[in-house]
């Protein structure tokens, strides 16, 4: 996400290295080349042109102190100034009301569909809402078919009438179960065209004014740059929208259109879609992406996703376990399948400061564990209890068993025996501070 953009962000910062003050001169260059990053990214001109005008006249109005290098004054100032153009803060949405009502537009392919099924899942998990997704999308053929195989995958009801091609009929009826039967949000699904025609303004128009929604979302791909901005100008002329979803923002996006969208039409940017798998929806914390754009990393988020994901009474007994040595391939592969759920691996390890740039040319697949997997499921229960009574033969027939080497095996097994001492080290570390403070 924003590699492209951070890389010539970087680049500008170094004509600062060395200086001793910011002064006029040296500054224009640096603003020259940040201007260039910019509309590399696919923001536009005019807001990249005032997004520097900004900067410029922080950086020339600021007092450098004496411990503060011009450098890293300029990177606080781009910060600053990064975060403010997409927002300054996190909005939620509204989903207040008997029920709260979403309504979810945008183009054919920007991702509303697997937005809707993301958001459902969001709702359910970290809200604990009761949701109904509402399948109004009846131009796009198989459309309906997509919603309900989503819903089957994050356990939300799909409502639907059969052989219905008015789209309002569909949601006015799923609003009448959602109240009948107490549905704390119903999603609404609608329809998309390839392009903006006056058909599908009109058409998202009478369904806006027929559902009276508390919140209307704007889907956008982000990798169709400046075409995204043209889009969500014209959804919002037609439904005055509450905020933007950015999807599609793993692919090989150049990030203009998140800098472009809050500036050009005034409305937040509420979520982040970065993934395929239907946890990969994020809440848009403007300070924690220009963190990331300027290779600072977003450990608070991922600390929110550990948090998310591991219950804290698991937490207590594995401490437990941990401190009488009892840690066994069984709590691994628990741990294992936890870390998973939490997303992308490449993308959890780029919410660490500078793995980003690390990470830019190495490949993580999302099935990295597999072979993991596979290896301790070919165990036997006893042997995931009694790691090290696994010998040669029982080696060779887990990695016969999991499609592996014995190698394989081996560093597995090797890789778990240090794992299990770090950890003991941690919680023995943690037990003794305890003690120390417990005596004083």
């Amino acid at each position: 996400m924003f590699d492209n953009l951070s890389e010539r962000l970087e680049r500008s910062f170094k004509i600062l290295k060395g200086e001793g003050k910011i002064t006029e001169i040296n500054i224009s260059e640096t603003i020259k080349e940040i201007r260039r990053a910019l509309l590399d990214a696919d923001v536009s001109y005019k807001v990249a042109k005032e997004f520097c005008d900004r900067v410029k006249k922080k950086a020339l109005g600021s007092n450098v102190l004496t411990a503060v290098k011009p450098q890293q004054m300029m990177v606080k100032i781009v910060h600053d100034e990064l975060a403010d153009f997409m927002g300054s803060e996190d909005v939620a949405i509204n989903v207040k009301g008997q029920p709260g009502i979403v309504l979810v537009a945008g183009l054919n392919g920007s991702g509303k569909t697997t937005f809707s099924g993301k958001l459902a899942l969001h709702l359910k998990n970290r809200k604990g809402m009761k949701v109904l997704l509402a399948a109004c999308d009846c131009f796009r053929p198989a459309a309906i078919q997509q919603l309900q195989t989503l819903g089957e995958q994050v356990g939300v009801p799909v409502f639907t009438v059969e052989g219905e091609k008015n789209p309002v009929t569909v949601a006015k009826a799923a609003l009448a179960k959602a109240r009948a039967e107490g549905y704390s949000v119903v999603i609404v699904d609608t329809a998309g065209r390839l392009t903006v025609d006056d058909e599908l303004m009109a058409e998202i128009k009478e369904m806006h004014d027929a559902v009276k929604p508390t919140e209307s979302l704007f889907v956008v791909d982000a990798m169709t740059g400046q075409d995204a901005v043209a889009s969500a100008v014209a959804f919002n002329e037609a439904i005055d929208y509450d905020g933007v979803v950015l999807t599609k923002m793993d692919g090989d996006t150049r990030g203009g259109a998140a800098l472009s969208i809050r500036a050009v039409t005034g409305k937040p940017i509420k979520f982040v879609s970065t993934g395929e798998k239907m946890e990969a929806l994020d809440i848009f914390y403007p300070a924690r992406v220009a963190d990331r754009i300027l290779g600072m990393g977003d450990v608070v988020s991922l600390v929110e996703k550990a948090q998310e994901q591991f219950d804290e009474k698991q937490a207590r007994e594995l401490k437990k376990k941990i401190a009488k040595n009892q840690f066994t391939l069984n709590e691994f592969y628990d741990q294992l399948k936890q870390v998973q759920k939490m997303g992308n691996i490449k993308d959890l390890a780029g919410m660490l400061p500078g793995m980003d740039k690390a990470l830019k040319d190495v490949d993580i697949p999302d099935d990295a564990f597999k072979p993991t997997e596979a290896m301790i499921q070919s165990m036997t229960p006893f042997e995931r209890e009694h790691p090290e009574l696994i010998n040669g033969s029982r080696r060779r027939r887990i990695a016969a068993g999991s499609g592996t080497t014995i190698n394989d095996v081996n560093r597995l097994l090797k890789q778990f025996e240090q794992t299990r001492k770090m950890m003991k080290l941690a919680v023995d570390g943690s037990l003794t501070q305890r003690l120390r403070g417990f005596r004083r």
